[in-house]
């Protein structure tokens, strides 16, 4: 299966670059922490060789030994996997749930740098967000160039074509997540091209597209708002560098258009599958752009700076996102995140390892109702932007995914597919 190459080739090469992150950053760990920064280098890369050795070996999966918020949760869900009647007893690395082992490795990781003081704050990912920022420029000056063009003229535009702008935007972010790191196991995987330019083309290679539902949504939103109730939509964040900015830009759009008064984005508390947006992330992207010398560009990180000021863009950051528990169990597990989510009118789930939380990544038939598969997870109407890059998906016609497997076998895992798929909760 896809999952059994992701464990055997594509985890120990990221775990090889993490270790090779930490040795190229030795010297200047010395300068800014002395004997002590270079000692804490040396104990998380034995860590993380010992974790790189009981992953090729299928050792089994050991409790977290850390003292970090989450460790007894995790320690919970392995027990949880030691008791499931259809498994094998004692879960290792390549006899467990390929969601679990993933997550668990990153948690991993972070325990190597966490329980390493004075390095535990080095995120060991972010050259490569920055670098994946810095080789999408091009990409990135088309579409604030784009944006600011559309601000313009914004308050001339009719229904039809504010419609045309939101299926443009949506369709930018859909593919924006293309860029992921996790997925090329830190390949360079920037976006070379203005990602505008090709959207006509693209549209035959989304199964499933809601967009209409998303839009008839925000304009009923709209019209029935009341002086005490603003419409929200809340973006649960993926990849770092061009991605979040193709989701700033739709998030910019939402708020000009009055299609939503405030946008509320989800990152991650810790860094995360290689290229996940950290609230160090997202600001560090606001600021790029705010300083860059293009003016569209910087127009951009202005603005985005001042919608934060103002406060009708909030980011947050939750411990659940970064646990390995489906999204399924969030109103359990994270009743406080559920609550949250529950006041937005729209949820935007950005990604892969969304798509893969939401539907409990099962082998689902590919006809199964996306409604169904979401296993009650209701909290307010979502939809999710993703491309696919793994072996799970619902939702589609019957005998679609069928046909789609006879001629291109890889259809589910090359990231050349999307969907656009909404459900309207209850």
């Amino acid at each position: 299966s896809f999952a059994y190459f992701t464990i055997k080739d594509r985890l120990p090469q990221i775990l090889t670059r993490v270790i090779d992150t930490l040795h190229r950053h030795k010297n200047e760990f010395f300068e800014e922490h002395g004997e002590k920064g270079v000692e804490a280098e040396k104990r998380a890369i034995s860590f993380l060789s010992k974790l790189r050795n009981e992953l090729q070996t299928d050792k089994p999966v050991t409790p977290l030994e850390d003292e970090l918020p989450d460790a007894a949760l995790w320690n919970q869900y392995l027990d949880y996997q030691r008791n499931l009647p259809s498994g094998n007893g004692e879960p290792s690395w390549f006899q467990s749930p390929w969601l679990y082992v993933e997550c668990y490795m990153y948690r991993r990781i972070h325990a190597a740098l966490a329980q390493n003081p004075p390095i535990d704050n080095f995120d060991v990912f972010k050259e490569g967000k920055a670098q994946n920022f810095f080789e999408s420029q091009e990409a990135i000056i088309a579409l604030c160039t784009y944006l600011q063009e559309l601000l313009k003229n914004i308050k001339d535009l009719d229904e039809k074509q504010l419609q045309e702008e939101l299926f443009k935007l949506l369709q930018v972010s859909l593919w924006g997540n293309k860029c992921d790191l996790s997925f090329s196991a830190g390949e360079n995987s920037s976006q070379k091209s203005s990602p505008l330019q090709s959207l006509e083309n693209m549209v035959p290679y989304i199964l499933v597209n809601d967009m209409e539902k998303v839009w008839s949504l925000l304009v009923n939103a709209k019209k029935n708002r009341t002086e005490r109730s603003n419409v929200r939509v809340d973006i649960i964040l993926d990849n770092a560098g061009f991605e979040l900015v193709s989701d700033l830009v739709l998030a910019d759009f939402l708020l000009s258009s009055k299609l939503a008064d405030e946008v509320y984005f989800h990152g991650k508390s810790i860094p995360w599958y290689v290229s996940d947006t950290t609230k160090h992330d997202f600001n560090w992207t606001i600021k790029q752009l705010g300083s860059a010398n293009h003016m569209w560009m910087s127009r951009c990180g202005i603005n985005w700076e001042g919608n934060l000021k103002k406060g009708v863009w909030v980011f947050r950051d939750h411990m659940f996102w970064t646990l390995p528990h489906d999204f399924s169990s969030m109103s359990e597990v994270a009743p406080d995140l559920y609550a949250e989510l529950q006041k937005s009118n729209l949820l935007l789930f950005k990604g892969d390892l969304n798509y893969r939380k939401l539907t409990g990544d099962r082998k689902w038939e590919y006809s199964v109702p996306f409604h169904q598969a979401l296993n009650k997870f209701h909290p307010a109407p979502l939809c999710s932007l993703r491309t696919l890059k793994s072996d799970t998906q619902v939702g589609l016609k019957p005998g679609q995914g069928e046909q789609i497997q006879a001629s291109e076998p890889e259809w589910m895992v090359s990231g050349k597919y999307g969907v656009v798929q909404f459900d309207a909760g209850l």
